[in-house]
């Protein structure tokens, strides 16, 4: 059977399942369970060479455990979603972009000697309603677009190489919803995401959403209603709130966008703010650490390495199973240690911006390729993206993953070797000036990112003995 139509089989056959799963929704427990484990067992039968044995193990650990959190959080999903969300976003992002499309994007860096991403993050557009203090994307300027065109062919191409995720970004994405739902209804079997401010969100717009199920969101918020407003304006805490409303109403799947600073990090991982948001809907938070891009950035807004140090424990401790935070929540720059350190520059993600210069990541605005003068493909092989491949990791100590914020000295090598230029298209921004911010910052956190490095992997150690010694028994 040739890939093309395997992939179709085995696509019918997840959806048949979660099919399974979605007839107990309102079943009792042991019949829910009993379709889970089904679910479990045919994703073995299909991915068995992709994962190890014990994670599918791990697997009917947490649906046998009832009363777990985790177990408790997918139910309560289930429950509230609207079941084509919950339907369209397992096979697309679950089957077709996790499994299918990871598998492919893998198998093409090795045939290829080249990063091809599991995820694009795109900008459709550098317009936003809103002009928030500190915002990096407000240095592109607000009058760029990729047309629809162009984000179709981004998918279409992207498709061919196994990318079946697209993020969205901006600017503020939602200017552009008609195209975005227009994009959604062509490509049902990839998956979309937007980060959005929320403030364009409304009745029509969540009918539509629910209606093609394979889009999902996250809602930038920087604290409580003072703080918030004050960095993106009078009434904008109110309005995300009442977006959360309609969006849960409607059934829809999202969560949470948070710039963690030195100001600001207690708050947005407190019990009461996290119980607001849980309250609201949202089902995931990602935790973004500060960025000083741009040649106006606040320094002062970095953290210092003991708050750093906080966000490392707090987010682990609200992820936990004892937590009783119904909320998965990722830090993207202290869980590198789950990903291999950087994921940029093609490795498993990178950035295409309103002009169409196809960039390493959201905040590093360096790039040679553009996707208006070459497929997406030859992008990829841009000599930049070729000296991210060759440095990944940057550092053995995957809480130092990134090559611009706690190692400097990588990403300067690399933008000067490649003779990539700036794609800052408002205030044109050195690699040297960009990396000279990041100093003091990359020195000041060595040392204790090294100690909590060097205790992460003996508890590790630890643990595989005991396992070790448990399967001897």
């Amino acid at each position: 059977m040739g890939d093309g139509l395997k992939n179709t089989a085995t696509r019918a056959a997840f959806g048949a399942a979660i099919d399974g799963v979605l007839r107990y929704v309102n079943k009792n427990e042991e019949d829910r369970e009993k379709a889970f484990l089904k679910l479990v067992d045919l994703s073995e039968k299909f991915l068995g060479d992709t994962f190890s044995p014990e994670t599918f193990e791990s697997a009917r650990e947490l649906v046998h455990d009832t009363d777990g959190k985790w177990m408790r959080f997918i139910n309560t999903a289930l429950n509230e979603l609207d079941p084509h969300v919950i339907k369209m976003n397992a096979l697309n992002l679950g089957y077709q972009a996790g499994f299918y499309g990871f598998k492919k994007t893998q198998a093409l860096q090795e045939e290829l000697d080249c990063n091809v991403p599991w995820i694009i993050l795109m900008d459709p557009t550098s317009a936003c309603n809103l002009h928030c203090t500190g915002c990096w994307a407000a240095e592109y300027g607000n009058r760029l677009n990729l047309s629809y065109e162009d984000l179709d062919q981004i998918v279409s191409q992207g498709k061919e190489l196994g990318i079946y995720f697209y993020m969205m970004t901006g600017g503020e994405p939602l200017v552009r919803k008609k195209d975005i739902i227009k994009l959604c209804r062509k490509h049902k079997d990839c998956a979309f995401h937007a980060f959005t401010n929320g403030t364009l969100i409304d009745e029509e717009f969540c009918r539509e959403t629910a209606e093609v199920g394979n889009l999902t969101f996250s809602l930038s918020l920087e604290g409580f209603e003072e703080v918030n407003d004050g960095r993106r304006g009078n009434g904008i805490f109110n309005k995300v709130m009442d977006a959360m409303d309609l969006m849960k109403k409607h059934g829809l799947l999202f969560g949470t966008s948070i710039c963690y600073t030195s100001a600001n990090y207690k708050t947005v991982t407190s019990d009461e703010f996290l119980d607001m948001i849980i309250e609201k809907g949202v089902r995931y938070t990602w935790y973004f650490h500060y960025m000083p891009v741009g040649n106006d950035a606040a320094v002062e807004l970095l953290p210092t390495k003991e708050q750093r140090e906080f966000m490392y424990h707090r987010v682990r401790e609200i992820r936990s199973s004892d937590s009783d935070k119904a909320i998965f929540a990722m830090d993207f720059q202290n869980d590198g240690e789950f990903v291999g350190g950087c994921i940029a520059g093609g490795r498993f993600y990178c950035h295409i911006n309103p002009n169409g210069d196809v960039e390493p990541c959201v905040f590093i605005h360096y790039s040679s390729a553009n996707i208006h003068d070459m497929p997406l493909l030859e992008c990829f092989k841009q000599p930049l993206f070729a000296e991210y491949r060759k440095g990944q990791p940057f550092n053995h100590n995957m809480l130092r993953p990134c090559p611009m914020l706690e190692n400097p000295g990588s990403l300067k090598t690399m933008v000067e070797k490649t003779g990539a230029h700036s794609t800052d298209l408002q205030s044109p921004e050195s690699a040297e000036h960009l990396c000279e911010k990041c100093e003091a910052y990359a020195s000041c956190w060595t040392g204790k990112a090294d100690d909590l490095w060097e205790k992460s992997e003996k508890a590790k150690e630890a643990k595989k003995e005991q396992q070790a010694e448990a399967a001897a028994k």
